[in-house]
């Protein structure tokens, strides 16, 4: 033992390493989250579509989505119109193909008079395939 001097022991060494754990963890975290949520968002149009028993899907290869909501707010697939847009997309489409198929998808709670307004908007453009879009109803 010698007086005047210390003794000291070598302090901790800085750890080198990152711990990646954390990370990881909160990484597979968030890849949940938006996995669930992304599903979601596919589609934000919400309709109450009427239901049929013989509500089948078409195989047409050339068609254009149009739906009308509660509200009377027109819609080209997600895209929200007014009646003159629609008039020149209809009108284009026809004139791109004359075959070419109008899905109209409107709700149950829209009048018969509207619809019938916007058929008649896509047969004055010049296309005369219109399909209407509704669900199966539910097999007892």
């Amino acid at each position: 033992m010698a007086f005047g001097r210390l003794e000291r022991s070598a302090g901790a060494t800085p750890m080198a390493d990152i711990n990646m754990t954390p990370l990881i963890d909160v990484m597979l975290v968030l890849l949940v989250i938006f996995m669930v949520t992304a599903p979601l968002m596919a589609s934000s149009l919400k309709l109450e579509l009427p239901s049929s028993d013989a509500a089948r899907p078409g195989d047409t290869p050339q068609f254009v989505s149009v739906a009308i909501d509660q509200d009377g707010t027109l819609y080209v697939g997600e895209e929200r119109v007014d009646l003159a847009e629609l008039q020149v997309r209809i009108a284009a489409a026809a004139r791109r193909d004359p075959q070419t198929e109008v899905q109209l998808r409107a709700d149950r709670r829209v009048p018969y008079g509207r619809v019938a307004e916007l058929i008649g908007v896509v047969q004055k453009a010049g296309l005369s395939r219109i399909g209407f879009v509704a669900e199966t109803a539910p097999r007892p």
